[in-house]
């Protein structure tokens, strides 16, 4: 089985995956959508849980830096909550705090260009997302 790990923007959606034995995660891809749009995000990572075999699905929830949650972690929440109606696998709601900024400084470190920076944080920001879930189960 595998595990999704997820970054939801609010026009991107970072998708991560892992191996099969859930140990180390990769980036997939971005998914963009219209601002706001979730239904369409929705639908587009339901069927990709169905096609890959995805047992958990971790999704980032955004909180604020005092541990509060806010617009956009409500956003994730009734995101997991409408995810779990359309597929069987356990969603699981994911600290991200700073997960963004850290993959924004590694890539700044790497001389990465800001165009190419942009392209990529959603999709490393989701792999750091799963691959800090699938620690902490060890």
């Amino acid at each position: 089985m595998r595990a999704l790990g997820l970054d939801l923007g609010s026009k991107t959606l970072g998708i991560a995956l892992s191996d099969p034995s859930m140990i180390l995660a990769s980036g997939i891809e971005t998914f963009r959508f219209e601002e706001g749009n979730y239904g369409i995000a929705l639908d587009y990572i339901a069927k990709y849980i169905d096609n890959n075999k995805v047992e958990t699905v971790v999704l980032g929830l955004p909180k604020n830096m005092d541990g509060s949650t806010g617009f956009q972690a409500n956003i994730s929440i009734d995101f997991k909550n409408r995810l779990e109606v359309l597929t069987k696998a356990k969603i699981v709601l994911w600290d991200e705090r700073l997960t963004s900024r850290i993959v924004n400084l590694a890539m700044i470190q790497s001389d990465m260009s800001r165009k190419k920076r942009k392209e990529k944080v959603d999709k490393l920001a989701a792999t750091v997302i799963l691959q800090s879930y699938l620690d902490s189960r060890r």
